[in-house]
């Protein structure tokens, strides 16, 4: 009689556990869900965008009319590998970081 009663238990506990870890799932799935909106709509664009403006920097020359992050509309007297000297009136010249360059002006 107590091997009839342990047959029918394990499955029942089985099915517990089984049914636990489906449960334990479930409430993982809105943060994967969430995650996975975070990286479509604010990461992925990020970095992306960060990828243009490096490819930017890098094309940057002599002679090229720049507006900085600053609002600040000149054209590229010297470049250094991390500064870049504007001329933004006749004789007038300001060196700046390469970085806070953020177009390129046509």
């Amino acid at each position: 009689m107590i091997g009839i009663a342990f047959a029918m238990g394990a499955p029942a506990g089985g099915q517990a556990a089984q049914a636990g870890g489906t449960a334990a799932m479930m409430n993982f799935l809105p943060l994967i869900f969430m995650f996975a909106i975070f990286y479509f709509l604010l990461i992925r664009p990020q970095q992306k965008k960060a990828k243009e403006h490096k490819a930017m920097l890098e094309a940057l020359k002599m002679g090229d009319n720049v507006k900085t992050a600053s609002g600040i509309h000149g054209k590229i007297a010297a470049l250094d590998d991390q500064v870049i000297t504007l001329e933004i009136a006749t004789g007038i010249k300001v060196k700046i970081d390469k970085p806070f360059v953020t177009t390129v002006v046509k």
